[in-house]
């Protein structure tokens, strides 16, 4: 665990700037409650040609929902950082729930590799902006670097089952109606 303080300190005395806070606040926002992937996924659902991906993502985020919260972070009752290293000013409020692995990490992992995937443009586009949500839980000293790792594993590894299952199980399954592509 010393390598991890020694990172996330050292990201405190270098990184820290009026500017990237006020973005990052903005971008770790994104991540709150997986919201933003929960959305995306179901305005993935609307057309159909984007509707595997977005039954895809909306199973991989079950399952890290399930995995995550309802499993690991109870499990393991890592307590946060900043609840170790109280000298830190939290610029974010105090978490109720346990640190490890990283919820907002994971959601933008399973739903960001799901789209690339899919759609390698804007997936592309999502990786860069789960990058940055996950980098954002280190700034804000809410999250050890094993958690934010540990939530990208699991957000790729999900995603990459999700697609197989809904390739390979599901999607042959449902209403021809909901799943056939138009020309």
């Amino acid at each position: 665990m010393d390598w991890e303080f020694q990172l996330l300190n050292w990201i405190q005395e270098n990184c820290h700037q009026d500017i990237l806070t006020t973005i990052l606040r903005w971008i770790t926002m994104l991540g709150d409650g997986g919201i933003l992937w929960i959305v995306l996924s179901l305005i993935l659902w609307i057309p159909q040609k984007t509707r595997k991906c977005g039954v895809s993502m909306s199973m991989a985020l079950l399952f890290c929902g399930l995995l995550g919260n309802l499993i690991l972070k109870p499990w393991v009752g890592r307590i946060r950082p900043y609840d170790i290293n109280t000298a830190i000013e939290l610029l974010l409020p105090p978490l109720s729930d346990f640190s490890f692995p990283s919820g907002h990490t994971y959601a933008a992992f399973a739903g960001a590799v799901t789209l690339l995937c899919f759609f390698k443009k804007s997936g592309v586009a999502a990786l860069i902006l789960a990058c940055l949500i996950a980098f954002s839980r280190l700034y804000f000293y809410v999250h050890f670097p094993t958690d934010v790792l540990a939530g990208m594993a699991m957000g790729v590894l999900l995603a990459f089952l999700s697609i197989w299952l809904v390739k390979r199980f599901l999607w042959s399954r449902l209403p021809k109606a909901f799943t056939a592509e138009r020309s």
